[in-house]
């Protein structure tokens, strides 16, 4: 069901509502007028009736005639403009998921020339590394210190000049260290 469709359902069903409330509440005004003697109390039920009746569609006349006047005019206006509001941001949702379609379409075609070209410079130079490979490998180690250097400048950019090395307490030349024993658990054990 389209929603044009269901709306003119659903305003139809609205104004069925408000009917049948308004009918119920001119039939409990005329009974409670009626009851309390208030207005036209014959002996003839027939004329009551009547009267009452044109009373109820008096009445529910002219709150048609306010209510249409006052209210339904702008509600009319605030339906419009809200079902415009909602059909412009479905436009644009649309135009925009369309625009990003047609991005990576063209980003994917331009990636696909690309490796085109590549292989048809493959193809041409069998065995021979590619320029934007070379390119990748001839880099200077140099220019990553720097940029370690500039983002990070507590980091040192000198060689290391201590020859000592530190005794951690196992040599891995196949040497250990004669000075120091080491118990069962491990650990060294005391001097004596």
């Amino acid at each position: 069901m389209s929603t044009s469709v269901r709306n003119e359902h659903d305003q139809a069903e609205i104004r069925l509502l408000g009917l049948i409330l308004m009918q119920s509440m001119s039939i409990g005004m005329a009974v409670g007028i009626y009851h309390a003697d208030l207005w036209l109390a014959h002996a003839d039920p027939l004329v009551n009736g009547m009267t009452y009746a044109m009373g109820a569609f008096a009445v529910q006349g002219i709150a048609y005639y306010v209510f249409k006047m006052f209210f339904q005019q702008g509600m009319d206006e605030r339906a419009t403009m809200a079902q415009m509001e909602r059909e412009r941001r479905t436009k644009y949702t649309s135009m925009h998921t369309n625009f990003e379609q047609r991005r990576q379409d063209m980003e994917l075609r331009m990636q696909e020339q690309q490796l085109e070209a590549e292989m048809r410079w493959m193809e041409a130079n069998p065995g021979k590394n590619p320029p934007w490979l070379a390119s990748r490998m001839d880099n200077d180690p140099s220019n990553d210190l720097t940029i370690s250097t500039t983002a990070f400048p507590s980091i040192p950019s000198h060689n290391a000049e201590n020859e000592n090395k530190l005794d951690l307490g196992l040599s891995f030349d196949g040497e250990e260290n004669k000075d120091k024993v080491r118990g069962s658990d491990g650990k060294f054990t005391k001097k004596k």
